[in-house]
């Protein structure tokens, strides 16, 4: 891993995080660990309607990695390999689940290769206390008042409640 002139290691774990999970922070932690500087890149998708904004994403995500110094949360639209490129990074980091998780995100990290040869992708595979876990998942648990306390950051658990109107 190079991403730079200067041989700093830099990676993207890229994302729509709507919410960030206890299972994103943990490859936000563990990725952290592995380079110089990551950087968590929530996707600004308009074909999707998410239940938070990008600035209320990046807020909470900035919030939940706090405590992880070279860690940096950014927005960002179009193509991941566009951004990459235009970044100087040459890693993404991909969070697998399943197998089912594995196939896809391979087509993925295929495509992606082909359009900048340059990058790479590293697979971590989840914790098993959260190989369950998505971001669909929380959400319609906490659609029906259900407790969420096990899937998201303490600090985020108010606020998706509070985009469904209930009151904890």
């Amino acid at each position: 891993m190079t991403g730079t002139e200067n041989n700093v290691k830099k990676a993207i774990y890229p994302g729509s995080f709507d919410p960030v999970t206890l299972g994103h922070l943990d490859v936000i932690e563990r990725s952290a660990k592995m380079v110089d500087h990551l950087i968590v890149g929530v996707l600004n998708n308009n074909t999707k309607s998410p239940l938070f904004s990008v600035d209320e994403r990046v807020n909470m995500l900035n919030e939940v990695t706090s405590h992880l110094p070279n860690v940096e949360v950014v927005s960002f639209r179009g193509l991941l390999v566009d951004f990459m490129e235009k970044n100087g990074i040459d890693v993404t980091i991909r969070g697998l689940r399943a197998i089912t998780d594995f196939e896809y995100e391979l087509q993925m990290a295929q495509t992606n290769h082909a359009v900048y040869p340059d990058m790479d992708t590293i697979f971590l595979t989840t914790n098993l206390k959260y190989a369950y876990l998505s971001s669909s998942i929380v959400k319609e648990v906490a659609m029906y008042g259900g407790d969420i306390h096990k899937f998201v950051p303490e600090c985020v658990i108010p606020r998706i409640y509070e985009k469904y109107g209930i009151t904890k």
